[in-house]
């Protein structure tokens, strides 16, 4: 391209980058573990989660908010508890810095004009034909066969090396007394005199965001916003849980190509 086709348009905004196509998401909390039995019988052991109906709060754009994302609400939140910040989120609220920026000519962004929600995240991505105050349903997962949960794991305290990180503990003999399940030496010396960073030791165990990838949808019911979801979910029953559908794409060889060797050429 040469310098006098440049347009605005495609030089690059410092501190931006290009908006990528959202993936579906939504909402929900976890109700619990459960098995259904599928076309041939097998058991299928699947986690129930409540997914939506979630209220599309703001929707930003690269041009004013520097990133492209949706921000969804889930479970209304009765007033008396929510804080006027929390209320000006979901409606128009009479203030003075409001009435400033009207008088100079700035157009506020819509509000959803709903009840303030408790569980509130972004997804990040363009998502072309959402709009503000729209409601979204489990209907949107139709045809999406793998998800992605994310959500807290449950919180344990503060646990061994052990029930941490799996250690095996030191030995029930030979002039081991009373410290079994203590950790034992970090194998420092003299030099470096002191421990690295991230060594593995006691401490606070869970309470930390995870993501289960690539889970197999096993099947929705509209009438109740259930999504039965495959294997485990982090979090315990009652927590609330981000499902998006996954982005772990499966290569598939085609019929009578030969497979692609791993192998560096001249290796035997």
């Amino acid at each position: 391209m040469s310098a006098e086709n440049t347009t605005q348009s495609d030089v690059a905004t410092p501190g931006r980058t290009a908006a990528r196509p959202g993936r579906k998401g939504i909402l929900g909390r976890k109700v619990g573990s459960t098995q259904v039995f599928d076309a041939g019988g097998a058991v299928v052991p699947v986690t129930v989660i409540q997914a939506g109906p979630c209220r599309v709060l703001l929707v930003r754009t690269a041009d004013r908010d520097g990133y492209a994302a949706v921000q969804l609400g889930f479970r209304d939140k009765p007033r008396r508890l929510a804080s006027r910040a929390l209320r000006g989120q979901v409606a128009k609220l009479d203030s003075k810095r409001a009435r400033r920026l009207t008088q100079g000519g700035v157009a506020l962004p819509a509000k959803a004009d709903c009840e303030p929600q408790r569980f509130v995240r972004e997804l990040r991505g363009e998502y072309p034909g959402v709009e503000v105050g729209q409601v979204l349903s489990v209907d949107l997962f139709e045809g999406v066969e793998r998800v992605d949960v994310t959500g807290t794991t449950k919180g344990r305290g503060t646990a061994g090396v052990m029930k941490r990180h799996g250690f095996k503990g030191q030995r029930a003999t030979h002039g081991v007394k009373k410290v079994h399940r203590h950790q034992g030496g970090t194998s420092m010396n003299t030099s470096p005199a002191r421990v690295f960073k991230g060594k593995r030791m006691a401490g606070r165990y869970g309470n930390e965001r995870s993501t289960m990838r690539n889970l197999k949808l096993v099947g929705i019911d509209r009438e109740n916003n259930l999504l039965l979801v495959r294997g485990a979910v982090p979090g315990p029953n009652g927590s609330y849980v981000v499902v998006r559908q996954t982005n772990m794409i499966k290569r598939v060889v085609a019929a009578g190509a030969a497979p692609v060797s791993k192998k560096k050429a001249g290796a035997k």
